[in-house]
């Protein structure tokens, strides 16, 4: 979210996997299909290159989720996703294209329209996104002649009562009340349904006004996940506690993608980095086993806790159980 406001810079939020893999061959192609029975994954050609073909002893599955925009007409044509690094770029060159259009714009109605800028989805992604993109709009919006602070509008939806529902609500409250004095206007118990090219469309037929939605619905699954005849649990395939496939000797999930569930809990474990690299560093240490005829070792992690960015060095956090605002 930070690279939306440039708090952060591009290069500071990634590390080329060439870069982290040394002694690893790595084809970047999307994956056509992947077939169980002949041990095989088809990739598509690039760039003049041929489709290829490659066989497997272990296969380990990660592909996590991606942006579905389902049951909500108009979100894939007109709504902005926010999930990659790519979104943020766009997003923050979509705010300052904005801003151009508004400074020069004579007709009321459309440059309020410009002006206004929405965001669906009150949990971590899309309040980390509202706080930097706030942050930035007002900044860049100083060095516009014809723009007024008070015309600027950023509007945070939330379907819930409150935002950040993953975190305590003494926590979830800090978050509302800092947001709203810094501009943001959250409307709670409040669904986007749908969008057209000038508006966000709510449930109940109301609308919004506005030129710019980001749309940080719920990722859903992966279209090769989804393909595959395995057992699936919410849309993620079942593993078992050593995050092996049952009855697919050598085919392991992991991530975002895969139904681990917490031993202590027994619920699955939440789509976050925290888990999801862990749960790599025992697949990884599982496969060797596997190799070595040695024991697996069963996925156990607790979860470190969880934080939330609010834009201009501020943020909550829940960490080892003790609350910081």
């Amino acid at each position: 979210p930070e690279v939306i406001s440039g708090s952060i810079g591009i290069t500071d939020t990634i590390t080329p996997i060439r870069r982290l893999c040394r002694h690893t061959n790595l084809y970047t192609r999307t994956i056509e299909s992947v077939d169980l029975g002949h041990r095989s994954v088809t990739g598509t050609a690039s760039f003049g290159s041929r489709q290829c073909h490659l066989h497997w002893d272990h296969l380990v599955i990660s592909l996590g989720n991606v942006t579905s925009f389902a049951g909500q007409p108009g979100l894939a044509e007109y709504a902005l996703p926010f999930k990659y690094l790519g979104d943020a770029l766009a997003l923050r060159n979509r705010i300052i294209h904005t801003l151009e259009e508004a400074d020069i714009e004579p007709d009321s109605e459309l440059r309020r329209s410009l002006l206004t800028f929405v965001v669906a989805g009150g949990g971590f992604s899309g309040v980390e996104a509202v706080a930097e993109l706030n942050d930035f709009v007002r900044a860049a919006a100083k060095s516009f002649r014809n723009i007024e602070p008070a015309e600027l509008r950023v509007i945070l939806l939330h379907a819930g009562g409150l935002i950040l529902p993953e975190l305590p609500a003494s926590l979830a409250e800090f978050a509302q009340r800092l947001l709203v004095k810094r501009g943001v206007d959250i409307r709670l118990n409040t669904r986007l349904v749908g969008a057209t090219e000038e508006t966000a469309l709510l449930a109940g037929g109301d609308r919004i006004m506005a030129r710019t939605l980001v749309s940080t619905v719920p990722s859903g699954p992966n279209p090769v996940v989804a393909g595959l005849p395995l057992k699936t649990e919410r849309g993620r395939i079942v593993v078992d506690p050593t995050l092996e496939v049952p009855d697919h000797p050598g085919v392991w999930a992991l991530g975002d993608c895969a139904a681990v569930r917490d031993v202590k809990t027994g619920e699955i474990c939440p789509p976050t980095a925290q888990h999801a690299t862990r749960q790599a560093a025992c697949v990884a240490h599982n496969i060797v086993a596997t190799l070595r005829g040695q024991p697996r070792r069963s996925f156990a992690f607790t979860a470190l806790g969880k934080m939330g960015s609010l834009g201009r060095r501020s943020a909550v956090a829940e960490i080892f159980g003790v609350k910081l605002s």
